[in-house]
């Protein structure tokens, strides 16, 4: 698959993606692509996430390919184990463990627990050994029991801006190779 044959919906986490985030980045590079707008990315609603991303789902018009970050990837499995069938593929970076989703007190206790069914779409779950936010015990557990594929980032911090991945360019050359398989 290009990238130009799916609907690419990118799902940012808390906070939202800023304008150096590679989200931003790819949802401007990306002709096919747009960001999931939210209510509130500062206080995330449970709720109002999933229905958003749901309205999103069902206006493609193409095969839609997930591309998260962080809170935005446990919102697409929410999404996906309800049972959404347009979801052709998921490319999830850095999604954050229930420590750190219970620490993190502006975010919807609701997102808990995390759905760990067996996706119905391909996906690849891209970890850092580092993350603040994701032990790397819970990364590779959760990659296992979603059948995702489990990218070792190395240590990158949270993938984000912050941690020196606005451009990143590994990235995207991972996501183009992720694509081309599908």
């Amino acid at each position: 698959m290009r990238a130009a044959d799916a609907d690419i919906l990118i799902l940012p986490g808390l906070g939202g993606s800023g304008l150096e985030h590679w989200q931003t980045r790819w949802a401007k590079k990306l002709s096919t692509a747009r960001c999931v707008a939210q209510a509130d990315f500062d206080a995330p609603r449970f709720p109002e996430w999933i229905e958003s991303i749901e309205r999103e789902i069902a206006a493609a018009t193409r095969p839609v390919v997930l591309v998260t970050h962080s809170l935005g990837g446990i919102a697409a499995l929410h999404v996906a184990a309800r049972g959404s069938d347009e979801i052709a593929a998921g490319f999830l970076v850095a999604p954050p463990s229930e420590r750190a989703i219970n620490e993190l007190t502006a975010i919807d206790p609701a997102f808990l627990p995390i759905p760990r069914e067996r996706l119905r779409f391909p996906a690849l779950l891209v970890a850092s050994s580092d993350d603040p936010y994701a032990e790397a015990e819970f990364s590779r557990a959760l990659a296992q029991d979603i059948g995702a594929e489990l990218v070792d980032a190395g240590a990158a911090g949270h993938i984000n801006a912050e941690s020196g991945h606005g451009p990143w360019p590994e990235g995207s050359l991972r996501f183009a190779g992720f694509l081309s398989k599908l």
